[in-house]
C-alpha cells in the first residue's frame, strides 16, 4: 500500500512540474517584463539593471528552477498592476473561491447522487420525468445565462437574495468568511447554484446510469431473493458498486468548479481568484497570470490524487490487483 502511494505520490509531482514548466514559460516569453514594469521612457542603463535584478540575463534552466523554488515558497513576485505581492493578492482572494467551490461541489454531489438514485429507483414516474427534462437546463443553457436568469428572478422580481458582492464576511485573521453572517450565506446562495448546477445534472445522470446497470445484476437479484428490504438492497448492496464512477468524475468535477469559477465570479462580482485572473488578463498582468495557473493546476493534481488514493480504500479488490502487478 505505501508503494502505491509513493507511486502516486512521484506522478502527481511529475504533473505538476510539467505545469510548472508551461506556466513559466507563460511567465517568460509571454510579454516582456521589463516593458510593464518601466514603460518606453526607460534608458536602456535602466531596462539592463532591471534584467539583472529579475534574473533574465541567467540561462533559461536557472530562471526555470528558480521560479520552481520561489513558487514553493509561494513567491511569485509582484504584480505589474498595483505592485503589490502577487501572493498576497492571491491568499485575499482564495477564501472567497474555496468557499464558492466547496458549496457548490456540495450541492452538486447531494442533490446529485440523491436524484440519480430516486430517478433509477423511480424509473417511468412523473417526478422522475420532470427531473429528467428539467436536468437539461443544466447541461444546455451556458453558466453564464443561468447566473443572469437567476438574478433576474430572485434578485430583480422577487427581491429574495442579492444579485453581486460576497455580502458581510467575518475576519478570523487567518480566513475571512461568509458563513458565519446572514448576509454572506445569502449572497452565496445564486453563486453556488449557478456554479454547481452542471456539475450537478451530470453527476445524477452518471448515478442513475450506474445504478440502473447495478440493479440489472445476479447479486442485486439474489438479494431480493433472500427477502432482504428494498433499503438494504438500495444502499448497501447497490450503491457502493457505484461509487468509483461518481467519485471519479465528481472529483473531476470539483477541480473544474475552482478552475472555470471565472465565469460565475465574473456574473457575480464575486471578489475570488477567478475575478483577479480576469483582471490580470485584461491588464497583462503576467505574475497573477503565472500564479493562478499553478493555483489550478496544484487543485486538480491533488484532487486527483485523493480519487486515485481513494479507489483502494473502497474496493479493496483493486489495491490487490495493484499489489499483484506490481509482485
Amino acid at each position: 500500500m505505501i508503494f502505491i502511494i509513493l507511486n502516486r505520490f512521484f506522478q502527481a509531482v511529475l504533473v505538476l512540474l510539467f505545469v510548472a514548466l508551461i506556466s513559466f514559460l507563460i511567465f517568460r516569453f509571454v510579454g516582456n517584463p521589463v516593458e510593464s514594469l518601466m514603460g518606453q521612457e526607460a534608458t536602456l542603463a535602466q531596462r539592463a539593471a532591471l534584467e539583472e535584478a529579475l534574473g533574465l540575463n541567467n540561462p533559461i534552466y536557472i530562471q526555470y528552477f528558480d521560479f520552481l523554488w520561489k513558487a514553493v515558497r509561494f513567491d511569485f513576485g509582484n504584480s505589474y498592476r498595483g505592485a503589490l505581492p502577487v501572493a498576497e493578492l492571491i491568499a485575499s482572494r482564495l477564501p472567497a473561491t474555496l468557499e464558492l467551490a466547496l458549496t457548490s461541489a456540495v450541492f452538486a454531489v447531494i442533490f446529485g447522487v440523491f436524484m440519480g438514485i430516486y430517478t433509477a429507483i423511480n424509473r417511468g414516474s412523473v417526478i422522475t420525468n420532470f427531473i429528467l427534462s428539467s436536468s437539461l437546463i443544466g447541461v444546455s443553457l451556458p453558466t453564464f445565462l443561468i447566473g443572469v436568469l437567476l438574478i433576474w428572478l430572485f434578485s430583480v422580481e422577487l427581491n429574495w437574495l442579492p444579485s453581486f458582492g460576497r455580502g458581510e464576511v467575518v475576519d478570523l485573521g487567518w480566513w475571512t468568511t461568509g458563513f458565519l453572517s446572514e448576509s454572506g450565506l445569502k449572497s452565496l446562495v445564486l453563486p453556488a447554484i449557478t456554479l454547481g448546477l452542471y456539475q450537478m445534472t451530470l453527476i445524477m445522470r452518471l448515478t442513475r446510469s450506474e445504478m440502473l446497470e447495478v440493479l440489472r445484476q445476479d447479486y442485486i437479484r439474489l438479494a431480493r431473493a433472500l427477502g432482504l428490504t428494498s433499503k438494504a438492497v438500495y444502499f448497501f448492496h447497490a450503491l457502493p458498486n457505484i461509487l468509483i464512477p461518481v467519485i471519479t468524475i465528481g472529483g473531476l468535477q470539483l477541480g473544474s468548479v475552482i478552475a472555470f469559477a471565472i465565469i460565475t465570479e465574473t456574473v457575480f462580482q464575486w471578489p475570488g481568484v477567478g475575478l483577479l485572473f480576469i483582471n490580470a488578463v485584461y491588464f497583462v498582468d503576467i505574475p497573477v497570470m503565472s500564479a493562478y495557473l499553478l493555483l489550478v493546476g496544484f487543485a486538480f493534481v491533488l484532487i486527483n490524487l485523493i480519487v486515485d488514493l481513494s479507489y483502494f480504500f473502497i474496493d479493496p479488490r483493486l489495491r490487490d490487483s495493484e499489489l499483484k502487478d506490481k509482485a
